[in-house]
């Protein structure tokens, strides 16, 4: 088969980048189709494929800027000239999935999330206090459009897998279509226990407005309780003139092994946002660490809280604000020794890469199957009419 693997955007090595990885390796012949792509910023496996980058390329300041062309997207994402490939796989949290793929190719969609700043998350991206009235309005407006093609252009996937029941639920509620559900993969061989465990807890974000860090900040300030947060982004300047306690660090951006030195030392992870899955959770727990975590999304469906007759990975607090985050620390602290690193840690592989890859193939080979099956009984059928 001739396949074409769609991608969003290459601009970084992150959750949905580790899922292209996987294709890749499934298929490491295949072309790479995305909008925009800075070199270097991804792995090997995924830089040496043959890439086709849409005319977003072009554009000035690509780099720090690519997310203010969003209106272009779609256009871009459907100017692909895809004739002659049997199998089209997209990887698509924003539009990647809207690709106009050849009449007798089958169409597998992976999905993170539907496009979440123009669906649930839009007021979180673009509310008045973040944006003013005007850009607000302007932005509203395009927002419109968008949800529009969003819609439209999700009946040109066969298949949808989502990464969790959550999203799953999301694809229907939007598309009014059915996924199947694949938990995204975590790297559990590198991530695991080690080292002796310090006095801190641990934020690992993107410090964007949605993954409400402020809370674990506000939170550690009134408990006077050591916090370390790493990561970086438009949120940090404000985060840090939040931080009162001397406790509270912000490191920056970390690399992978420095990362795993401070998940395995860390008290807990403290998780206050609401996302579509949540690798760092999973990551977390792969070194034997237990997790505070929004109960919300997917840390519903990766941490396990105490009454659900399983070994404990975590706790849930059920109410965005600090209050309730406060009462989960405290819930935790009582608690702490009840945690079994080696029961966390036996939880986290069920998330395992190389299950992932084996139930990708399946999946994938469900689809063809049954797909190839469609057009036999379409060619019976028309010899039978004829």
């Amino acid at each position: 088969m001739k396949v074409a693997i769609i991608h969003d955007w290459l601009t970084t090595s992150r959750g949905g980048e580790k899922c292209l990885e996987v294709f890749c390796e499934l298929f490491p012949d295949a072309d790479i189709y995305t909008l925009l792509h800075i070199p270097g910023a991804c792995s090997g496996k995924i830089e040496k494929m043959k890439i086709h980058t849409s005319f977003i390329q072009r554009f000035p300041f690509l780099a720090e800027k690519y997310r203010s062309y969003l209106p272009f997207f779609p256009f871009a994402i459907e100017r692909f000239n895809l004739k002659g490939y049997d199998l089209v796989i997209s990887s698509s949290h924003c539009v990647a999935k809207g690709i106009i793929p050849p009449p007798d190719a089958l169409h597998i969609c992976y999905i993170y999330t539907p496009m979440r700043y123009i669906w649930d998350m839009f007021d979180d991206y673009f509310g008045e206090e973040k944006t003013g009235t005007t850009a607000r309005n302007l932005i509203s407006s395009i927002s419109s459009f968008l949800r529009v093609w969003d819609v439209s252009s999700s009946s040109r996937v066969d298949r949808f897998i989502a990464i969790s029941n959550h999203v799953r639920k999301r694809v229907e509620k939007y598309y009014r279509r059915e996924a199947e559900i694949l938990y995204p993969p975590a790297d559990t061989r590198f991530f695991e226990p080690g080292g002796e465990k310090g006095d801190y807890f641990l934020v690992v974000s993107s410090l964007v407005p949605y993954k409400r860090v402020e809370l674990a900040v506000e939170a550690c300030n009134r408990l006077q309780r050591p916090l370390l947060v790493i990561g970086a982004g438009p949120e940090g300047k404000r985060l840090r003139s939040l931080a009162r306690f001397s406790g509270i660090k912000f490191l920056g951006h970390q690399g992978d092994e420095a990362l795993k030195r401070y998940y395995q030392s860390c008290r807990a992870l403290i998780f206050p946002g609401e996302e579509d899955f949540g690798i760092v959770p999973v990551e977390a727990m792969a070194c034997g660490r237990p997790v505070i975590a929004y109960g919300r999304g997917g840390a519903l469906e990766t941490v396990i809280s105490p009454g659900s007759g399983r070994p404990i990975t975590g706790i849930h607090f059920m109410e965005q604000d600090t209050e309730s985050l406060i009462k989960a620390i405290g819930e935790f602290e009582k608690m702490e020794k009840e945690f079994n690193p080696a029961a966390i840690r036996g939880h986290a592989q069920s998330f395992d890469r190389d299950q992932f890859k084996q139930k990708l193939d399946g999946l994938i080979r469900k689809f063809l199957g049954q797909w190839q099956e469609g057009k036999r009984a379409d060619v019976s059928e028309a010899k039978s009419g004829i």
